[in-house]
């Protein structure tokens, strides 16, 4: 805990090798002066989510404490395994009983997140023929070749180390295999079903092409949702955005509001009924030793969750 901020890089006294730096942290310096909470270096501080936990019962327990506050029934939910894609698999939207919800695992301060991406991951599974290397001429189909010819067919230009903003991505991101059955899994991300359904035919494209040109080898490409923009149904229910741009404001932030490029629990969540858009918890490079959380982002979130709270008893 870092107390007092002075506003200069800060290097972690676990492992003086990572230093938080200001050159790429500017944000920091919103909070000279402040408390700034990282981890000591040699692993991960685990604000992504545990200030978005802190934040919640933070605000439990000053609707406790106060009765003064308004509220109307209020529901409250913590889910295991968000980070791997399973944290709404049993999550029981009807038994929660609530009409609209909010995740509390955003970044900055200010942030407000109501679009994510689209998501498909697609899986080539090619399937040669192996034989004796020595004896392989005329004989051999390479499954390695044919896959790793796959990966270099996809257009780099849509690569995620090329792509930022609104624009989405094919990311081949696992390779296994050998010469008799290899495997390829692409990621397919955009904001637009458009543009899922360009990034799907180049997909497409590609496998055909391979059919064509190695015919002895069977070439197979299964490709399966994972989760659909959020917003699409968000926009079934404004309130939701409205009364959380507006709660930020009463607790004295100007909003942001911001698409994720990448998915949240809430997306899952606003297709089952229960729409979810994503809040603020303040933490900053999330999912590295580099990560840090300001005592003040974190304060902020907790009002941001009582004026939610208002705003609902107010109707």
């Amino acid at each position: 805990v870092w107390e007092n901020y002075d506003g200069k890089d800060i290097v972690l006294p676990g492992d003086p090798s990572v230093t938080i730096e200001i050159s790429e942290n500017p944000h920091l310096l919103d909070n000279k002066g402040g408390t700034i909470i990282t981890s000591d270096g040699t692993t991960l501080l685990g604000a992504d989510d545990k200030a978005g936990v802190a934040e919640i019962m933070s605000a439990v327990r000053a609707l406790m404490e106060d009765d003064s506050i308004p509220h109307g029934r209020i529901r409250i939910g913590f889910t295991p395994d968000e980070e791997v894609g399973a944290g709404t698999k049993y999550f029981d939207v009807e038994k929660f009983g609530a009409d609209i919800a909010y995740t509390i695992d955003g970044g900055m301060i200010g942030e407000v997140e109501d679009e994510t991406f689209n998501a498909m991951t697609a899986t080539f599974t090619v399937k040669g023929i192996n034989v004796h290397p020595g004896y392989a001429k005329g004989k051999m189909v390479n499954a390695l070749r044919i896959a790793s010819q796959v990966v270099n067919m996809i257009p780099e230009t849509i690569s995620p180390e090329m792509t930022e903003g609104a624009v989405g991505y094919l990311h081949p991101h696992h390779f296994n295999g050998g010469v008799a059955e290899a495997v390829v899994k692409v990621l397919i991300r955009d904001f637009t079903m458009e543009g899922m359904g360009e990034k799907v035919n180049i997909l497409e494209n590609i496998a055909e092409l391979q059919r064509a040109r190695y015919p002895r080898a069977d070439i197979d490409l299964d490709i399966k949702e994972s989760y659909r923009n959020m917003k699409f149904k968000l926009d079934e229910e404004p309130r939701a955005l409205e009364y959380a741009m507006e709660a930020v404001r009463r607790a004295g932030i100007e909003p942001v509001r911001k698409m994720i490029r990448g998915g949240t629990d809430g997306a899952m969540l606003s297709y089952r009924g229960l729409p979810t858009p994503n809040l603020f918890a303040g933490g900053m490079n999330f999912h590295s030793k580099r990560e840090y959380v300001p005592l003040r982002s974190m304060e902020k979130a907790r009002e941001t969750i009582l004026e939610l709270v208002k705003l609902f008893a107010e109707g």
